[in-house]
């Protein structure tokens, strides 16, 4: 079976997550505690070298690290894949955007904000200018999205899981979902779909297994 070592209130740990979820893939999840530092103790080394989470253990025994490689691991063969050659190049294009154009931006921002408040007023230059950085993709993606109900034309995919990850919360980072209303509109529409399960499900189904 497929392990799969998550943190609760992580885009990245939602990503695979919620794939293996609305594909009824089985697999375990395993909690890292990130703020007690579980991600850095020997055990957890041992078993992901470089110390963070996601960290997905395939049924095979091989280990991948970085949640969109897990997605596209994930999609093989299921729907969320797109048909395509062209539309997986596409894919993978909004999926490299979003991890150089967004979530080093909005992750950082949303911790200090929302995760670690007793560090706000400390990083306060430091989450005005993550959110300043921010903004230039979120208005291209929102360009993007005028008009369309998903990220592809062929629909629902690992795209639209990749960019949900950390856009859905940016209003945690200290933004405005009122300033980008396709994008409001594209989260709804995420969140509606076919065995979507919210961010908040990650920490009950972790709480539980624990």
């Amino acid at each position: 079976m497929i392990k799969l070592f998550l943190c609760p209130g992580s885009g990245n740990c939602l990503k695979p997550w919620l794939a293996m979820s609305q594909t009824r893939q089985s697999f375990e999840a395993v909690s890292v505690d990130v703020l007690a530092g579980e991600q850095k103790s020997p055990e957890y080394l041992r078993i992901n070298p470089l110390g963070v989470v996601p960290y997905l253990i395939t049924a095979d025994g091989a280990g991948i690290g970085e949640s969109n490689a897990m997605l596209w691991y994930l999609a093989e063969d299921k729907p969320l894949m797109p048909p395509t050659a062209q539309a997986r190049a596409e894919a993978l294009q909004w999926m490299f955007f979003e991890q150089s154009k967004l979530e080093p931006f909005l992750s950082p921002a949303r911790f200090f904000t929302t995760i670690l408040p007793s560090e706000k007023y400390a990083r306060e230059a430091d989450i005005r200018n993550w959110q300043l950085a921010a903004e230039p993709g979120l208005h291209r993606l929102e360009a993007h999205l005028a008009g369309r109900s998903f990220v592809l034309d062929c629909g629902y995919s690992v795209a639209d899981i990749a960019l949900f990850g950390y856009v859905h919360v940016l209003e945690e980072a200290g933004l405005s979902l009122a300033d980008y209303p396709a994008t409001a509109r594209w989260i709804d529409t995420v969140t509606a779909t076919d065995g979507f399960r919210p961010l908040s499900d990650l920490g009950l189904s972790l709480a539980r297994a624990a």
